[in-house]
């Protein structure tokens, strides 16, 4: 029986730690073992001593090739998060060590500014992150993304950065360096207007009303934000995409995007047990759309196919962003970084 480790911890998205794919060995406490007066699970931080920065991929439906991930793992613990699984790779679960085993990679900028200084690397827009939320919780004391931020703000290179923190807006004064040269954009993700509802599917992340904010203050700085309604989940948070974009586009935003839900490897037991735990009435409705969209699976991987999805549910779901898209407000001008203003650092002459 798989059950929570130390009691039921608050502000946490997964109840559980499911078996790692890639291991034989699995930990599963007895229910006499769970002490329910236990302290809530602490977040732990470990290093990373990686010596390179910046990741690629070919996945054709993604939308960029580079990109650069301070952390791996991700305290805002959102139920659904696709990226859980990457833990599996560190020897981790994907549940609860997900969220709370996060690991930091401290020398991120110094690799960057190496990186960037190479004549290997070609300008193009750094995404920031592809994978986990460069602006969570522990952003605000280690400013790792900063530092990054930093350095691409000397080099003018382009940067699309995308989070559900708040936090964000602390870094507008790089941000907006680099959007007068046509080299930054802040994708924000709001899945939901409210706020019961996101502090149980996001925990640690801003609440819908700080995400508008983020939106606003960036917007009035000149950097130009898309907001992106992802996941859209049927039967418990598509209702709201009209509302979603009306309120990302009064508050600012240059465009919205969606991608509908996908539950990838242990992604898929840790959101049913999530909504088992938060939503039992719609668990099954919300489970069988995600079936329908998905040929039957609740996870799609092929190409054109995983960040759409196929039949009836997918389609209205389509319409009903052209729909909300439409009565937003939003023009068909999509942000467009561009890398022509690229500098290569200039390298201090030798005195000798």
């Amino acid at each position: 029986m798989l059950v929570n480790s130390g009691g039921n911890p608050p502000a946490r998205g997964a109840g559980f730690n499911p078996k790692n794919r890639f291991e034989q060995l699995e930990y599963i406490s007895e229910p006499d073992e769970v002490d329910p007066d236990a302290p809530p699970l602490r977040t732990v931080f470990l290093r990373d001593d990686t010596q390179s920065i910046i990741t690629r991929n070919n996945s054709p439906d993604v939308g960029f090739e580079t990109s650069l991930n301070p952390y791996r793992g991700c305290e805002h613990g959102c139920a659904y998060c696709f990226a859980r699984p990457t833990h599996e790779y560190l020897g981790f679960s994907a549940g609860l060590d997900f969220e709370s085993k996060i690991v930091v990679k401290e020398n991120a900028p110094e690799m960057l500014r190496r990186e960037l200084s190479s004549s290997k690397w070609k300008p193009q827009t750094l995404v920031m992150s592809g994978v986990t939320d460069c602006y969570q919780p522990i952003e605000r004391r280690l400013q790792i993304t900063r530092g990054c931020l930093a350095v691409l703000a000397e080099f003018r290179n382009p940067v699309a950065i995308i989070t559900k923190n708040h936090l964000v807006t602390r870094d507008k004064d790089f941000l907006g360096e680099l959007a007068k040269f046509n080299a930054a954009a802040v994708n924000i993700s709001i899945t939901s207007l409210d706020p019961e509802l996101a502090k149980k599917l996001e925990p640690r992340a801003s609440p819908p009303s700080r995400r508008l904010a983020a939106v606003e203050e960036l917007s009035a700085a000149g950097v130009p934000v898309n907001v992106m309604f992802a996941p859209c989940i049927p039967g418990l948070n598509d209702h709201e995409m009209i509302a979603v974009l009306a309120a990302a586009a009064k508050a600012g935003a240059r465009s919205a995007a969606y991608v509908p839900l996908r539950l990838p490897g242990a992604v898929a037991p840790i959101f049913s047990e999530w909504l088992e735990r938060n939503a039992p009435d719609k668990k099954e409705k919300v489970l069988n759309r995600v079936r329908s969209m998905r040929g039957g699976k609740l996870n799609d991987p092929r190409f054109g196919s995983r960040m759409r999805g196929q039949g009836f549910y997918a389609e209205q779901m389509h319409a009903l962003y052209e729909l909300a898209y439409k009565k937003a407000g939003f023009s068909n001008d999509r942000i467009e970084l561009s890398a022509a203003h690229f500098r290569p650092a200039v390298e201090q002459l030798s005195l000798f």
